[in-house]
Order: C-alpha cells, then sequence, then structure tokens
C-alpha cells in the first residue's frame, strides 16, 4: 500500500489484512520503489496524489525497472475524469479504483486484477 496518507493506510491496511493479504506500507512513491527493489509485491495499490514521485510516476518507474513478473497494480484515485484514467492505464494501472473504497469495492477490484491471498 503506498499512500501519504497515514490514515488511508491504516484503513487500507485493516481491510486487506481481513481479506487475508500481508501488508506492508510506504508513503510516497520513492518509497515504494526502494522496497519494491528489495522484494517484489504481488499487487501494490497506489495512491494518485503523493509528494516527492505520485502514482503515475512511481508506476512508470517500476515498469522501467522491474525485471521479471510485474505486481498488479491497484491506482487509487479521488479523480474519475477520462484524461486521467487514460494516463493511469498507460503508466501500469492494472484497476482504477475511486477513494473512498470499502472492503466489497476493494476485494471485488483484486479480484478484476487476478490478486488473491495467499
Amino acid at each position: 500500500m503506498v499512500d501519504d496518507s497515514r490514515v488511508i493506510r491504516k484503513v487500507a491496511r485493516r481491510l486487506l489484512e481481513d481479506l487475508g493479504f500481508g501488508v506492508e506500507e510506504a508513503e510516497d512513491g520513492m518509497g515504494a520503489l526502494e522496497m519494491c527493489r528489495t522484494a517484489m509485491p504481488d499487487c501494490i495499490l497506489v495512491d494518485a496524489a503523493m509528494p516527492r514521485l505520485d502514482g503515475i510516476g512511481f508506476m512508470k518507474a517500476l515498469r522501467r525497472e522491474a525485471i521479471g513478473a510485474l505486481p498488479a497494480m491497484v491506482y487509487c484515485t479521488t479523480e474519475n475524469d477520462e484524461t486521467h484514467v487514460i494516463s493511469a492505464r498507460a503508466a501500469g494501472a492494472s484497476q482504477i479504483l475511486l477513494k473512498p473504497f470499502d472492503r466489497e469495492t476493494l476485494e471485488g477490484y483484486l479480484a478484476g486484477a487476478g490478486v488473491t491471498a495467499h
């Protein structure tokens, strides 16, 4: 989970853990990129607006750097305009999830990205 909001990370962690997922957290795209260099996750929930490296920049950087299997990326945003969605898809988003979201919505989007808990 990559989000600059501690509250969003806390809520998302609880939802993901309730669904059976292990969770690591980063507060911005740079921190998440460093974590991915160490151990690539199966899926990443990526916030759109973050300091240092935003969601689009993070997804592009990860796609450039990654070797082998790439994670599913669920792009979490409050923006629903077509240009924003197209940019996220072009950067590598598997799914676009509008904030705020609940457990059922999150579960559906993860399933749509082909991600299941281990």
